[in-house]
């Protein structure tokens, strides 16, 4: 009798074993490794997506959503990323994605159809970064100047071939260079360049430690000019450079910016974007810490400046608090 009781209590204990053994497959076949494409690691891009990385993992990972940041090339990068299946998210900014979207040459070949809204997030101010000693005042004062205007695929580069065309300028009338943000800075303290056009978060880390090294101004967008730019490429909005933010820049100076926001795969499961995204905004508190620009964002203003439809998760979201009616 005691064989038998035995015998019993050793097969449950199998079955139950087995059991375990069973649904530890099944339960990492459930993970989600989920991938943000961001941009230089010395912009505000890479801490955003690192945030809302960290924000996953704290409230998601009983739902087995693991979210990784990574590098890339910036916007116009990212949308193709997106385009090929090569990235789940990515954060770029909003003209870029229109122009991905549909299909706006020569930037793109083809329409970008599976590139769908998230949220905005803040605006990126676009800061012409110039040697004091080069005598650059305006962006006329450009003409003829060693110049980087951005990483290839940036949407920085977009921004200044726009800029310029404004002023009636082209790249044929600069010495131009297509360098990273570090690169630009580099580029600046060493005198190898006069100027170089960053789209970055005011105060964002490339450009104040420039200003630490060398003597630097920020070049106003500013004039007539700018309403002839704003007219062209609605996306742009008048904004300025607080004085102070900089060393040796005391004085506000007049620019422009677009708006960074985040984007994802039409294909991606609308239970994933909403999680995701209900996750950011219920964390505020961890997304605000990770940069000075981020202290504004909320779900409330989260649809400002989106240029392309919303996917679905993202609707359900923005609808569920009211921001859609």
């Amino acid at each position: 009798m005691r064989r038998r009781k035995g015998l019993i209590l050793y097969l449950v204990l199998i079955f139950i074993l087995s059991l375990a053994l069973a649904a530890g497959p099944a339960d990492a076949a459930k993970r989600r490794f989920i991938s943000i494409a961001s941009g230089w690691v010395t912009g505000a891009y890479y801490p955003m997506a690192g945030a809302i990385s960290r924000i996953a993992w704290k409230h998601l990972k009983d739902k087995g959503i693991k979210v990784t940041a990574e590098s890339s090339g910036a916007s116009v990068a990212n949308a193709n990323l997106i385009g090929a299946g090569d990235t789940d998210f990515a954060i770029l900014q909003n003209d870029i994605a229109f122009y991905a979207y549909n299909g706006t040459k020569p930037m793109f070949e083809a329409p970008i159809k599976e590139l769908l809204g998230v949220c905005t997030l803040f605006p990126e101010h676009v800061q012409v970064v110039a040697r004091k000693g080069a005598n650059i005042n305006s962006i006329a004062d450009l003409k003829g100047k060693k110049v980087c205007i951005g990483d290839v695929g940036s949407g920085t580069a977009e921004n200044c071939k726009q800029i310029l065309e404004a002023w009636g300028l082209g790249l044929d009338d600069i010495k131009s260079e297509m360098l990273k943000a570090e690169q630009a800075a580099d580029y600046i303290k060493d005198g190898r360049l006069d100027a170089a056009f960053f789209t970055v978060a005011v105060g964002s880390a490339v450009i104040l430690d420039t200003a630490v090294v060398s003597d630097i101004k920020i070049v106003p967008v500013e004039g007539p000019n700018v309403d002839k730019l704003i007219k062209k490429y609605p996306f742009y909005a008048k904004e300025s450079v607080a004085g102070g933010t900089y060393k040796g820049n005391d004085a506000d100076v007049a620019t422009v910016s677009v708006m960074a926001m985040l984007s994802t795969r039409a294909d991606l499961e609308a239970d994933i974007v909403y999680s995701i995204l209900k996750a950011m905004y219920g964390d505020l508190d961890q997304l605000r810490k990770a940069h000075d620009k981020f202290k504004k964002i909320s779900a409330e203003t989260g649809l400002i400046g989106m240029s392309v439809p919303l996917h679905p998760g993202a609707e359900k979201y923005f609808k569920e608090i009211k921001v859609i009616k």
